[in-house]
């Protein structure tokens, strides 16, 4: 009797600590449990299958470090497009995007999030444009919902800076843990630079976004 007594008892105390470590979802699947700390980054338990990483890029240069940050921390990429992409005439766009941030103008997006409460990190990648957020990541930020998440924006800018970019997410995510962002210089499409995060210049950036990712602690 007391060795049945131990045994049961050792069940018990099993199936308590699965589920106290585990939860399932509505198709049966068991999915770890992931509390994000925002006063240190990302939880040491995250997923890959926690982390959203979209960005925008006219350029490619945006795209260059976000193809690096996914390598880094896996999850799910996703490029942001438009209902109406933007011309490819740089000047028609500057002027397009112009009147967009004057207006207050949403363009509807292309891309569509199946899901968006399945993550529970999301970076946002996007150039400056205008010294200012791009509107089609203003678009993002204002259709999903983003409470509780940690929201991690990284830029790229022809040399000018982010301007208010960074400012500009945090508002739109006032219920939302965002970290530091990352910054470099990419091309200048203005000038006829476009892809410039490429060769050496990819492993100097690369490396930058290494220790970038170690210092909000996310690896």
């Amino acid at each position: 009797m007391k060795m049945t007594f131990l045994i049961v008892h050792g069940l018990v105390t099993f199936l308590l600590l699965i589920g106290a470590c585990s939860s399932r979802t509505e198709n049966g699947q068991v999915t770890e449990n992931v509390t994000v700390d925002p006063s240190n980054g990302l939880p040491s338990n995250a997923v890959p299958g926690k982390v959203l990483i979209v960005y925008l890029s006219r350029t490619n240069n945006t795209k260059a470090v976000a193809d690096m940050i996914h390598k880094r921390v896996g999850g799910t990429l996703v490029p942001l497009e438009l209902v109406t992409p933007y011309p490819e005439n740089y000047r028609a766009t500057v002027e397009q995007v112009v009147k967009e941030n004057e207006t207050g103008f949403l363009p509807p997006l292309k891309t569509k999030i199946d899901n968006i409460q399945q993550y529970d990190v999301v970076f946002v990648g996007f150039p400056t444009w205008g010294m200012q957020l791009p509107p089609p990541m203003k678009s993002f930020l204002r259709q999903y919902e983003l409470r509780g998440k940690t929201v991690v924006p990284f830029n790229t800018n022809g040399g000018y800076g982010i301007g208010s970019t960074f400012q500009t997410v945090k508002e739109l995510c006032p219920n939302s843990s965002v970290l530091e962002g990352f910054t470099v210089r990419g091309g200048s499409e203005r000038d006829g630079q476009l892809l410039v995060i490429q060769g050496s210049k990819a492993n100097e950036v690369e490396t930058d976004v290494l220790n970038w990712l170690k210092k909000i602690k996310v690896i």
